[in-house]
């Protein structure tokens, strides 16, 4: 039986389309930060200070509370899509898949939550921790999309948990450091071409061979989890009364998802069963979250105005290459058709840069106004490596928003944002020799589509001194 263009080419779960920030990143982590483009991460003026610089906690008197909540509303649209089968070298005929060829790929709205308190023991030494979410996103392409074969849906959910402590060294100097611990959960789904392989099963040749492509599609679901563990480090020097400096570094996070594929099929499952496509079966992938390094500065212009600036730079040279390993060996061993256990993926990123400048007005005593704009840097490097499932590129964020004072001790920020991404193209391939490897599970199908992407993002963040 051959099985030369049967089964899956799975993208990995960090591998899904954030339009938030570049690469995999949801964007912001709280909604005083949001409302600067995320330019004050120098500010410390509430306890998400936690995840911006931690050494801020120590500008915090007492015991400090912020709850925010995120609605982010994306779009991320596709048109022009056309995709093949490897067939088509062999004869035009039936080798272009059929199906859809554009759509919107992400649902409409998004709740994003995230918690932080902070706590003063005394006047050297503070204490805090954060319940954040650092990726999440969610794609899905519709059943009959010509581009099914590369992905058909993607879902990242990640939350972190993260204590830290940080100590006052004198007037002018803090620092801090913390323990990340994030879990990862991820789902996808994913197209086969078993039409193919059964068509050749039966001993169809010429024609009705090429015939069965697209026939008898089957899928996979599959789920995974796991628990990975880092760390931050902060410093914070108040150069004088009006100038501050800041430095956040944040470690890498090492993943091994394990969980579960289970494979659908519309006919022969006897036999697809056989050849290692089970109705259920181990699968585990290894990614590594990025480390990333943010300089960060606020000048206070007079007594109503704050300046703020940030510059950011991410090592998504992480995400240079990904596999994701099943329990079986698809085909049959010790033949050409065998494609071995593993899908592979070469995205080639590369590391990246995001600046971000804002401002604060105090506009009354109660009401503040605040605005920002910023320029992420993608980190796909051409069209050949852009992924289906996240048709990324540079984006600019134009960010306005407020803090009010409710009392003496309470507070609400609220902001909106607005992302513009930049047109995307992406030429998707996938063949083992794209990767670099003479067996791969993959239906070996090569693809293209236009993107148009873009997302709004509202926040509202409460904050309580005890």
């Amino acid at each position: 039986m051959k099985l030369k263009h049967l089964s899956l080419s799975v993208m990995m779960m960090g591998a899904s389309a954030a339009v938030m920030a570049s690469g995999y990143h949801f964007g912001t982590q709280s909604v005083s930060a949001q409302s600067t483009a995320n330019a004050s991460a120098a500010e410390a003026a509430d306890a998400s200070t936690i995840f911006y610089n931690a050494a801020g906690m120590t500008k915090l008197e007492g015991t400090n509370f912020s709850g925010a909540m995120n609605l982010v509303m994306p779009s991320v649209k596709y048109s022009n899509a056309s995709a093949t089968y490897p067939t088509a070298a062999v004869s035009a005929y039936n080798s272009t898949v059929k199906g859809s060829n554009s759509g919107t790929i992400t649902d409409d709205l998004i709740a994003v939550p995230h918690l932080y308190a902070t706590h003063k023991l005394n006047d050297k030494v503070a204490v805090g921790v954060g319940v954040y979410v650092p990726f999440a996103s969610s794609t899905e392409y519709a059943r009959d999309s010509v581009l099914r074969y590369n992905l058909n849906s993607t879902s990242l959910k990640t939350i972190d948990i993260n204590p830290s402590i940080a100590f006052k060294l004198d007037e002018q100097h803090s620092v801090a450091v913390g323990v990340i611990a994030q879990h990862a959960e991820a789902s996808l789904r994913q197209y086969a071409n078993f039409g193919y392989a059964l068509t050749s099963a039966a001993g169809a040749t010429g024609v009705a061979l090429l015939n069965g492509n697209g026939a008898a599609d089957g899928f996979a679901d599959v789920d995974g989890d796991d628990w990975g563990f880092g760390y931050n480090l902060a410093w914070m020097w108040d150069i004088n009364d009006s100038t501050r400096l800041g430095v956040n570094y944040r470690s890498k996070i090492e993943h091994t998802l394990k969980g579960t594929a289970k494979w659908a099929k519309s006919s022969s499952a006897a036999t697809l069963n056989a050849v290692g496509f089970k109705d259920l079966e181990d699968a585990s992938v290894q990614i590594d979250t990025p480390e990333s390094l943010s300089v960060h500065g606020m000048f206070k212009l007079n007594p109503r105005v704050n300046m703020f600036g940030d510059v950011t730079w991410t090592k998504h040279s992480r995400f240079d290459k990904a596999r994701l390993v099943y329990a079986n060996g698809k085909g049959i061993a010790g033949t050409s058709s065998y494609q071995g256990n593993t899908t592979y993926l070469s995205p080639a990123w590369k590391d990246t840069y995001k600046v971000s400048l804002g401002g604060s007005y105090q506009y009354t005593d109660a009401l503040q106004l605040r605005a920002g704009v910023a320029y992420d840097k993608s980190p796909v490097p051409d069209d050949n490596h852009r992924l289906a499932t996240m048709p990324d590129n540079d984006r600019t964020w134009l960010s306005f928003g407020g803090k009010y004072d409710l009392s003496k001790v309470s507070s609400i920020d609220f902001a909106y944002s607005y992302i513009m991404i930049k047109d995307a193209k992406a030429n998707v391939d996938g063949t083992c020799t794209f990767q670099g490897v003479s067996q791969c599970v993959s239906s070996q199908t090569k693809g293209t589509a236009d993107y148009k992407s873009s997302a709004q993002i509202v926040g509202v963040q409460y904050n309580h001194r005890f």
